[in-house]
């Protein structure tokens, strides 16, 4: 009497195989959501700043993650680049704490007019606008 309810509870869990794949399906599945949306998106950005480290050049502009801005004078060995800050002015860096590389000659701005208002007379590209203010007073004195 006592073996007949144990004998029928291990025959049917030794058949269950099914149940405790599916109750691990959810958790397979987040894993695979986190590995594309944020661990392979992450390798691929420490890929690309070991690139960039590594073909810094003299005479490039760097970016330090303190936010100094400078032009590489020298490159001492595979960890350390020296920098020029301002004239006469050199500090050394570790490469890796280098957050950005801009190629030789590259403008510091975007910006069409580098900073500089336009004077009166002028529109922003410099042009003259001189003949549109004349026809501007010829048809006031027409009025």
């Amino acid at each position: 009497m006592f073996t007949t309810p144990a004998f029928a509870q291990a025959a049917g869990s030794a058949g269950d195989t099914g149940g405790m794949l599916m109750s691990l399906l959810p958790f397979l599945l987040i894993f695979i959501i986190m590995y594309f949306l944020i661990l392979r998106p992450q390798q691929k950005k420490v890929k690309e700043h070991a690139e960039m480290v590594k073909n810094i050049r003299r005479g490039d502009t760097i970016i330090t993650s303190g936010g100094l801005v400078g032009k590489v004078t020298k490159v001492i060995d595979d960890d350390t680049v020296e920098f020029e800050v301002a004239e006469g002015i050199r500090a050394r860096q570790m490469r890796q704490m280098i957050t950005g590389v801009r190629a030789k000659g590259e403008p510091l701005s975007d910006r069409a007019d580098n900073g500089k208002a336009a004077k009166p007379g002028k529109d922003a590209k410099g042009k003259e606008t001189e003949a549109k203010d004349a026809e501007a007073k010829d048809d006031s004195a027409t009025k």
